[in-house]
């Protein structure tokens, strides 16, 4: 064996070892904070420094320990948002500050600057509803939306700027540092401290300007929920730090990543949102680097007694503590740039973060299918077997995923010539089906591009490698796979000359990647823990940006039984990107290897999630347009009610499906939280009603998926099912229509090639809004810029929760004949099924029931 080969690394066996991976203990940057916090050192704001410029109003912030300032900038942007920079007035050399996030610059509003209090200053919104109070000594910035203190920005004193230093060796002007490292000299210290050097195993990071990490505290009054944050293998709403580590954003190759834990793993948005009865807020702090996150809840729990004088004396006084959460970010480098995202409703805040980030890219329709993936399919003689077993079990699916074996040497873009003698043969098979190759148009996965260095620090890069523009890894280290990604789409654009919309996948992420793609969970375990975790890492995802999100299914290390494979596959139908994948020596596990019974149930769940498809590709569109997440926790759509806003175990597609997946083995019932005291659920296969706001014992089977349609909804679906989406394209559609308890209900249908850009550039689209009221549903237009023939009909209506008997229904098309529609009623269930009958989806008409 040679001494290459004797060095190679596995990265199965290497990963899985937590040590080679940081604790907080280990980043100098967070214990430097750490201490030198301990000593509350306070700034205070120059107010007499004050200029007000075009975009921002400026001022100088000063430590009293060191006497150097620091520029402080605060602007108004449209749409309700604040923005916040602070950074050396006079660095050695620029501060690396994070491009091509931001779609465009955003639009400023001008702040009007009212009188505050001596030592203060107030600056306004144009409308005066939002004020920024900023307090001079202590520095203090409070943000008031009519008259409320919502957040308030260094009240607990952690804001902390290390300024760049020309080397010691040049110049003994060390203690300039602006956090005053004078007590920090000895060679032991400046070890501990990580100063100019931080050691790691056998590696060594070279610091040439010296420590220059950020941190700030932000109060959130009234807020004990928070989320965001991504990506960690935790539960959605997010924990209280104070007692251990806090959620690291570093993008890692973490192998078999460790659940309920705040290490780094493939992404990181540093975005955070957090609600409470009446307001939605977010954070977004926008910086490339190492970055941690405290976070501390406090109070609303006991209540507070107070002394209070009274005529007959002192008496107890309770008094509720008011809750809080506080929020303390601190990154490696950079400079503080902060976005306050007002709301006050979270579909607010979800537009307000799309306008800065961008929202989700639409995707081509035969991606909203099931993906077959492995590392890896072994020739062309493999992948012609696994898609002929599709065909013959009557499975649908889209794409078949090569892994990196499929190349020489695993060089990307290359073919192994003896496993794929006639790559293009292989395609043009698939392509005859309507599944994709790469032949005609190519989709790209972007896989290990945190990046994973094998043989780095972390399995990454390490930090004092140089980028294009004299930048070093550590500024931009987490959106290193960003751009992949965006290269990726954009090349593939060019390669269609502007025609085709790209599919790119990506295991490593940031703020804005949503623009090009869709994102997966990275190497998840074939565990009931890891399908339990992998809901509110989705959710997660979803409320940051990131629609298009899914888990391995299955999990792609090990080997899942049959129950947990099922299970698996009706989770995986109801999340948004749908993928089956599997790590190389693990057992083949294509659906049908597991026995007559389970092949069935995981070819329902598959083909229950191609049923769905046109309201799946609605939500999608509801993403681009709306910025809406198309997989949304229960405090989304219920922001009114506490109960929901702990709940990760089940969520909403869209406004009108509930989903409580199965997440335990041998389960025979499952407790599901219908919420809504005015709402109405229907059980989508039985139609048994609910009345919502209550928590209901559903028995399951292996065969049961909990799936609740929204009283007051209309769902598109397809009545018959293809190989795959390219196939089902001029069949039949039907609607669900469920009735609110006023005997109502409404919904929205998308439709466009599926493929080109000709929805945005020529309007090449059909938005139609269905409406049910009084015994009539009309089909109407939506959106009358857009206009997209379509042959394709709807056949089937089913009217869930319509209490009595009709005595006749009719169409009425647009040129106005009323046609008899055969109909059946069951007064057990309420429901009414209409068909027989073809009104085609794009034509303006309307079904009467009397």
């Amino acid at each position: 064996m040679d001494a290459a080969e004797k060095e190679e690394i596995s990265v199965e066996d290497e990963a899985v070892d937590k040590n080679i991976f940081k604790d907080c203990s280990k980043i100098a940057f967070y214990r430097r904070q750490k201490q030198r916090l301990s000593k509350k050192s306070t700034y205070r704001a120059l107010l007499d420094s004050v200029t007000e410029g075009k975009e921002s109003t400026r001022f100088q912030i000063i430590n009293e320990a060191a006497k150097v300032p620091l520029l402080a900038e605060v602007y108004g942007i449209e749409g309700n948002i604040f923005r916040l920079k602070i950074n050396e007035e006079t660095p050695l050399k620029p501060r690396y500050e994070v491009p091509d996030v931001l779609t465009s610059k955003p639009s400023t509003v001008r702040l009007i600057s009212c009188s505050g209090d001596t030592g203060g200053l107030v600056l306004a919104n144009g409308k005066g509803d939002l004020k920024c109070h900023i307090t001079a000594n202590p520095f203090k910035i409070d943000l008031v939306s009519e008259e409320e203190v919502v957040m308030s920005i260094n009240s607990l004193g952690q804001l902390y700027f290390e300024q760049l230093q020309i080397p010691p060796k040049q110049s003994r002007a060390t203690k300039e540092n602006e956090e005053d490292t004078s007590d920090d000299t000895t060679q032991e210290n400046q070890e501990e401290l990580g100063l100019w050097e931080e050691k790691f195993r056998n590696f060594v990071d070279v610091k040439d300007n010296g420590p220059a990490s950020i941190g700030l505290d932000f109060s959130l009054h009234g807020f004990e929920h928070v989320y965001g944050i991504p990506q960690h293998a935790e539960s959605h709403q997010l924990k209280n730090t104070s007692d251990g580590d806090a959620y690291r954003l570093y993008n890692l190759d973490v192998y078999g990543y460790k659940i309920h834990d705040k290490m780094g793993i493939y992404g990181s948005v540093p975005y955070l949102l957090a609600h409470k009865l009446g307001r939605t807020l977010g954070i977004f702090w926008l910086n490339a680097s190492e970055t941690l996150v405290e976070i501390n809840t406090s109070g609303d729990t006991e209540p507070a007694v107070k002394d209070a004088l009274t005529q007959t004396g002192p008496v107890a006084v309770k008094q509720k503590v008011r809750s809080q959460t506080d929020v303390h970010w601190m990154s490696e480098s950079g400079i503080i740039d902060v976005f306050l995202l007002t709301g006050p409703t979270p579909s607010d805040v979800f537009k307000q973060y799309s306008y800065l980030t961008g929202t989700q890219a639409m995707p081509p329709l035969f991606s909203l299918g099931y993906h077959q993936c492995r590392w890896n399919y072994e020739d062309e003689h493999d992948v012609k077997a696994v898609d002929a077993g599709f065909d013959e079990h009557d499975i649908p699916y889209d794409v078949m995923w090569l892994d990196i074996e499929h190349t020489e040497g695993k060089r990307y873009f290359t073919w192994d010539k003896k496993r794929f003698p006639n790559p293009k043969r292989m395609q043009e098979l698939l392509r005859s089906k309507k599944r994709k190759g790469s032949t005609d148009i190519l989709h790209i996965w972007n896989d290990m591009n945190e990046p994973s260095v094998f043989r780095g620090p972390e399995l990454t890069m390490q930090k004092n490698a140089i980028h294009h523009g004299n930048w070093e890894h550590r500024e931009l280290h987490n959106i290193y796979g960003f751009y992949q990604q965006m290269a990726t789409a954009e090349g593939l654009i060019q390669r269609s000359k502007g025609k085709e919309r790209p599919f790119v996948l990506t295991r490593s992420f940031f703020a804005g990647s949503q623009r090009y793609g869709a994102v997966w969970t990275g190497d998840n375990t074939a565990k009931w823990s890891y399908l339990k975790i992998s809901i509110p890492m989705l959710l997660t995802l979803s409320v940051t940006g990131i629609s298009f999100c899914g888990a391995d299914v299955g999990g792609f290390i090990g080997n899942p039984k049959a129950e947990l494979l099922v299970r698996w596959y009706q989770a995986g139908a109801y999340q948004p990107f749908f993928r089956g994948h599997a790590t190389k020596n693990t057992k083949r596990r294509e659906p049908w290897l597991f026995g007559e019974e389970h092949t069935r149930l995981i070819q329902e769940a598959i083909r229950e999630r191609y049923t769905l498809l046109p309201y799946w590709y609605s939500l999608f569109y509801s993403a681009h347009v709306a910025s809406q997440p198309v997989m949304r926790p229960l405090w989304v759509e219920f922001p009114d009610e506490v109960e929901t806003f702990g709940v990760e175990d089940e969520y909403m597609l869209g406004s009108a499906l509930l989903v409580h997946p199965v997440t335990e083995p041998k389960a025979t019932v499952v407790d599901v939280f219908l919420p809504g005291s005015s709402e109405v659920w229907y059980d989508s296969k039985t139609f048994a009603h609910w009345e919502g706001a209550c928590t209901v014992k559903i028995p399951v089977a292996l065969d049961t998926i909990p799936v609740f349609q929204r009283g007051g909804s209309v769902v598109p679906i397809k009545t018959t099912i293809g190989r795959s989406t390219g196939c089902m394209t001029d069949s039949p559609y039907g609607l669900w229509v469920a009735l609110s308890t006023k005997g109502s209900a409404v919904g929205e249908f998308y439709l466009d090639d599926g493929h080109s850009f000709q929805y945005l550039h020529q309007k090449q689209f059909l938005h139609r809004k269905f409406s049910f009221a009084s015994g009539v549903l009309i089909n109407s237009c939506a959106d009358k810029r857009g206009h997209y023939p379509s042959k394709c009909v709807v056949e089937q209506i089913l009217v869930l929760g319509l209490k009595k008997q009709p005595s006749s229904v009719t169409s009425h098309s647009p040129d106005g004949k009323a046609q008899p529609v055969a109909f059946t009623y069951c007064a057990k269930t309420s429901t009414l099924n209409l068909e027989k009958f073809s009104l085609n989806i794009g034509a303006d008409w309307k079904v009467q029931i009397q």
